[in-house]
């Protein structure tokens, strides 16, 4: 199987004055069979969470928390997510994933891009995979990098393939409480931050040892590329012996399935 999950975040409009937390909470949990022929959508106790603190309901593509959803195609929610590779500019699309040329596979193009919409406030992500001696490497575009100084985002703008990132754990951002931060090394300029779903992996990786955890860039794509695709970070680390990451009870599936056997 492979396996992408999916966030919302609180984007209410409370009062003319407040606006909702922004908070990011892990809501689902897609799954496909390594051929590609059989998709399944679950939700996870995320979203009763996301319910309780943010008043999230069902998506309209999958109504009934407590479902199974299964389907012989990816489902539209996640298609209408990837760009078309009719598109003349398909090409510089994957360039800006750091992707190979004509590479078609949708879970491969969701992991990187995280299928960002301007229109809705969800995001896609891959569940971390370890290798035998718990060490791991995961990518992502550079959130929050707009709330940065002026300063610091022009630093951003001569960033280049390589460049080594320090790793910062910030424990009193506004938003989201304990944070991980990410500077440029030799002049010490805040970037931007991992995104929300990666907060408590990381910081089990960074217990196992200051030296566990490391960083660089992939790709920095200039404008006009999208803002949410600026920068493409690559993060690698070490989970101590026996550690699961994306393990907690809001990535558990509300509706228990066994997703190692065959569809029947």
């Amino acid at each position: 199987m492979k396996t992408l999950f999916l966030a919302w975040q609180d984007k209410r409009l409370k009062n003319q004055q407040e606006a909702g937390s922004r908070a990011w909470f892990p809501i689902g949990r897609l799954d496909v069979e390594e051929e590609g022929a059989f998709y399944r959508f679950t939700y996870l106790h995320g979203a009763l969470t996301a319910q309780k603190q943010a008043a999230f309901q069902p998506l309209d593509a999958f109504p009934n928390f407590h479902e199974v959803y299964e389907s012989g195609y990816l489902f539209p929610l996640f298609q209408n997510r990837l760009m078309s590779p009719k598109r003349d500019d398909y090409a510089e699309y994957l360039q800006r994933l750091d992707l190979s040329p004509g590479t078609t596979d949708p879970f491969e193009i969701l992991a990187v891009s995280g299928g960002g919409r301007q229109t809705d406030n969800l995001e896609v992500f891959p569940k971390i995979q370890t290798r035998r001696d718990g060490s791991f490497a995961c990518r992502f575009f550079l959130h929050g990098w707009r709330h940065v100084n002026l300063p610091s985002q022009n630093r951003l703008l001569t960033l280049r393939p390589n460049d080594p990132l320090q790793v910062s754990v910030e424990l009193n951002n506004p938003a989201t409480g304990a944070a991980i931060q990410l500077q440029t090394v030799d002049d010490y300029y805040v970037l931007g931050w991992a995104p929300r779903y990666l907060i408590h992996d990381v910081l089990q990786a960074i217990a196992g040892g200051p030296h566990t955890l490391s960083a660089h860039v992939v790709r920095c794509n200039l404008p006009p590329a999208p803002r949410n695709q600026r920068v493409l970070v690559e993060l690698s680390g070490r989970f101590q012996t026996g550690y699961e990451p994306m393990s907690g009870q809001e990535f558990s599936l509300l509706h228990p399935v066994e997703l190692s056997t065959a569809r029947g």
